[in-house]
């Protein structure tokens, strides 16, 4: 006796279905990605433009701090300590926001490129079906009718 098949045999009604609920996630998906990209890519721009300020900042500070230091070793008195030890102060505040920003832009830039390489490989994805969908959606072509050939009578 033939042995009765266990698994059922996949109708076409659900085979379509399946591919059009691919068709529909993989759609979502890049769609998702596109709205990613474009958060994390403004957040991109505003923590290097916060980076960019502190780090002038931060220069404009070591100046500060090494004008006060010569000026304390010229005039060692309370006021010129009071400012070195402010501008001390500040710097290590600066510095701290510093690396705490790069850290979060580090973070963010990693997302950043994997959002874009997810993006492009579901945009790559979608043009292919969409090629593939164009050259099976074409009519059929018609057979042409073919010319009798004249008979030639000698």
């Amino acid at each position: 006796m033939p042995k009765s098949r266990t698994k059922a045999i996949a109708k076409s009604s659900s085979v379509d279905n399946n591919i059009a609920v691919a068709v529909e996630r993989l759609t979502a998906a890049f769609n998702d990605s596109n709205n990613s990209v474009s958060v994390q890519s403004t957040e991109n721009t505003k923590l290097a433009a916060q980076i960019k300020r502190l780090s002038k900042k931060r220069t404009t500070l070591l100046k500060r701090k090494k004008t006060a230091t010569t000026k304390a070793k010229k005039t060692p008195d309370a006021e010129t300590r009071k400012v070195l030890a402010a501008v001390v102060k500040e710097i290590t505040g600066t510095t701290k926001e510093l690396t705490k920003l790069r850290t979060q832009k580090t973070t963010v830039s990693e997302e950043l490129t994997a959002l874009k390489a997810g993006q492009k490989k579901a945009s790559m994805y979608l043009t292919a079906i969409e090629k593939a969908d164009k050259v099976l959606n074409k009519p059929k072509k018609k057979a042409r009718r073919r010319k009798k050939k004249a008979v030639v009578a000698s």
